[in-house]
């Protein structure tokens, strides 16, 4: 036997947050795989004993991920566990002979016919320090074992919460995929939903051209709507993957925000609402005059989308410290609290909302933060509250 003593209570201190953990990979009651199975029966082959288990310790029970023993069961009481004393141990736990620890006496799977009579478990440890369940092996005979052995079964535990990260990581990918599609879905149906009702009254109103332009002007709106929300999901999935490459070249960024003005202007003025650009200061650096226009456009679409009818946007471009910050600064809706904590995640919902029916997909902020990122600059947010306006800022080294 090591030298761990058995506590008094198998109940750690932490045990809510190690069961809530437990929990977030969705591993309890889940049938067995061959992955998990592969590796207790390594463990059974290097301790040469008839019982390995990759086990799981919850509330209550324990549960056996895999068991390879006589015993046909997929879970058993805690408090009757091997495995609830070995989450104490930050090493593995080794009984080389149950019957000499006088805790372990009145253990039913020791005083049972042919009971165990050896047990060794290395812990599940996840990178906080919480302890998760174990991989054992059992026997029915005591049995002297090497530290190289022990060593090996620590190897294997730590495989065992490498293949829980992995699936945990895979399924939050297929979440990720599942939202966006839906976000997709979501987005592309309203300005479908548009075209297909502006064609049909363009149909029955051909004889009137301001109706005709009227809403021609509002497929053209709902198509460029679509192609931007497709364009950011293609810049998202291309920075996510590595395949997204700056072009850098000299770059006036005043002349730049010039330029997505003058595209805002039709917009802005639908909306009475007025763009003011102001630059005291040289405004080269060197960038990627596309991607950096991307971001402006995302900025000042959702300053004008969020601001009221009637109000004043400003584009004011100044340096500090060796970099360039450009402020876009409205006079909307502001930002609370928990708005300004969830700002550049992905299909982050925020207080805000259009105030000219557009929409939103929820990723003009995280794209602006990913492409100003990879400038090496950096992208924030101030407000002084709701409904006191807002300014984002972007700041970028001057090369």
């Amino acid at each position: 036997m090591n030298d761990f003593q058995i506590p008094l209570t198998l109940i750690p201190a932490n045990d809510n947050e190690r069961i809530q953990k437990l929990h977030t990979y969705d591993i309890l009651d889940t049938p067995e795989e061959d992955s998990f199975d592969k590796i207790a029966i390594l463990a059974a082959q290097i301790f040469n004993t008839p019982i390995a288990q990759v086990t799981f310790v919850d509330r209550e029970r324990v549960f056996f991920k895999t068991n390879i023993s006589p015993l046909e069961a997929t879970e058993i009481d805690r408090k009757d566990s091997f495995c609830s004393i070995a989450i104490l141990n930050e090493e593995v736990t080794l009984f080389e002979n149950v019957l000499a620890v006088p805790e372990l006496a009145n253990n039913p799977f020791v005083m049972m016919e042919n009971g165990i009579r050896f047990y060794a478990g290395a812990p599940l440890k996840t990178t906080e320090g919480l302890q998760l369940g174990t991989v054992c092996v059992l026997d029915t005979e005591p049995k002297q074992v090497t530290q190289q052995q022990l060593k090996m079964l620590e190897t294997l535990s730590s495989i065992v919460m490498d293949e829980l990260e992995l699936r945990l990581a895979t399924r939050k990918a297929m979440r990720t995929q599942t939202d966006m599609m839906n976000r997709i879905v979501h987005d592309l149906k309203n300005p479908n939903t548009t075209i297909s009702l502006s064609a049909e009254l363009i149909k029955k109103k051909a004889d009137d051209p301001k109706i005709v332009a009227d809403f021609a002007d509002r497929i053209k709106n709902a198509a460029n709507g679509i192609l931007s929300s497709l364009n950011n999901l293609l810049d998202l999935s291309q920075v996510e993957n590595g395949g997204f490459r700056l072009n850098l070249q000299e770059v006036d960024v005043f002349q730049l925000l010039s330029v997505v003005k003058k595209n805002f202007e039709l917009l802005a003025k639908q909306k009475k609402q007025n763009i003011k650009i102001s630059c005291d200061c040289p405004s080269t650096i060197l960038a990627d005059s596309v991607r950096l226009q991307d971001a402006f456009e995302n900025l000042l679409s959702n300053a004008l989308k969020y601001a009221q009818p009637g109000t004043e946007i400003t584009i004011k471009v100044s340096t500090a410290n060796d970099q360039l910050i450009i402020e876009f600064k409205d006079q909307g809706q502001g930002l609370s609290e928990e708005d300004m904590g969830k700002l550049f995640m992905k299909f982050a919902k925020l207080s805000a909302v259009p105030t000219g029916r557009e929409h939103s997909n929820g990723l003009g902020l995280s794209i602006v933060k990913m492409l100003i990122e990879l400038h090496q600059g950096k992208v924030w947010a101030e407000s002084e509250g709701k409904n006191k306006g807002a300014s984002f800022y972007i700041s970028l080294p001057i090369n």
